[in-house]
């Protein structure tokens, strides 16, 4: 079958509640492609415009780590998207055939799912169903990771581009943000909680979380804590755990962003490596050597909280890219009665004669 005239279907290799998607062949160029055809057996309106939002979608992205859009177009009463052909399969086929990933894999997919998310979020772009299923690894021995389906994706700077009615939540709920669970809007620190909870899947093999409805599943995802991986049976290192269950905080501010977290395992920080120690501060004596304080919870990797000193008693807390510092000083102690005359014989003598000058005045009035 020619679509368009130009691009042969071969087989179909993937079908959803919108259309298909066919191995296909673009005779033009004669490169191989994928190409998604939008099912015409009542498709509403919706689901045409999201077909086309996804074109739209893709085509402002160019980045290794995002499936690339060729063509958009009409054919036959039909729609149609000519994509990349990744030649391999999702991370949720990965999961069934292998069972969880090891570290080593499970961090390369963190990273590069980051490094197309941070792509899109440089866009004003937020993808909005991030899952296993629209990951796609390629089979070429690198593993390449490919974030597809920007279908449901939402464009920051244009709200209506959601598709989708007040209150109407959309998305895949085993990987439902909690602040889009209780109905607020999607955003970039949304999709890296997507993002977690797919970590955790390919980690453990389930999903933080799981219910038998709908309700009790969001229930669980606004309130219930994650089980840590390493109860559930995952061999993580400790650094690598913190921080996937740091992507899962309940409030979005608590997240690290996709580019801190395309960094952070590019880094190879996820090992549990130590981290180097920092700089030496302008202007401290010359007398004393560096030494790595401890890292404040929540601060970024290499992050060192300043140094105390005896006259100071501070308390730090990580905001934006430095740190704040509140100083609590402690008053001079008073010495004691006893010690200032301990200090100070003259003031005894004198203090001694008074006392005996008056005692005597006392009984001689009294006396008389």
């Amino acid at each position: 079958m020619l679509v368009a005239g130009r691009y042969r279907l071969e087989a179909v290799i993937g079908r959803g509640g919108m259309g298909e998607v066919w191995r296909g062949l673009d005779e033009v160029l004669g490169r191989p492609v994928a190409v998604k055809l939008l099912l015409n057996d009542g498709v509403d309106a919706s689901a045409a415009a999201r077909f086309r939002l996804e074109a739209q979608t893709s085509a402002r992205l160019n980045h290794p780590h995002v499936v690339g859009m060729f063509d958009f177009g009409a054919w036959e009463d039909r729609f149609f998207l000519v994509m990349e052909l990744v030649e391999g399969d999702s991370l949720a086929g990965e999961l069934t055939a292998g069972g969880p990933l090891d570290p080593d894999r499970l961090a390369q997919v963190a990273q590069q799912a980051a490094e197309g998310l941070a792509a899109a979020h440089a866009q004003g772009i937020v993808h909005r169903d991030i899952k296993p299923g629209n990951l796609l690894g390629a089979h070429d021995g690198t593993g390449t990771v490919r974030i597809a389906d920007f279908g449901i994706a939402r464009f920051l700077d244009d709200p209506s581009a959601g598709l989708t009615s007040t209150g109407q939540i959309v998305g895949t709920g085993l990987y439902l943000a909690p602040e889009r669970a209780i109905g607020n809007p999607a955003s970039p620190a949304s999709d890296l909680y997507s993002l977690g909870c797919v970590l955790y899947q390919l980690a453990v093999g389930k999903p933080p979380f799981d219910a038998e409805t709908a309700t009790a599943l969001l229930y669980q995802h606004v309130d219930a804590p994650p089980v840590p991986p390493h109860q559930r049976g995952a061999a993580l290192p400790p650094a690598f755990e913190a921080y996937l269950l740091g992507m899962l905080a309940k409030r979005p501010e608590d997240r690290p962003t996709a580019r801190q977290t395309a960094d952070w395992f590019g880094s190879g920080a996820w090992r549990g490596a130590p981290e180097p120690l920092p700089p030496e501060l302008p202007g401290a004596a010359s007398g004393h050597g560096r030494s790595a304080g401890p890292r404040a919870a929540g601060a970024p990797a290499g992050t060192v909280a300043p140094p105390r000193t005896r006259a100071a008693a501070p308390t730090a807390s990580a905001a934006g890219d430095g740190w704040n510092t509140t100083v609590h000083r402690v008053p001079p102690r008073r010495p004691g009665l006893r010690t200032s005359l301990r200090r100070h014989p003259r003031t005894v003598a004198v203090v001694g004669g008074t006392f005996l000058f008056a005692s005597a005045v006392l009984v001689g009035l009294t006396w008389f």
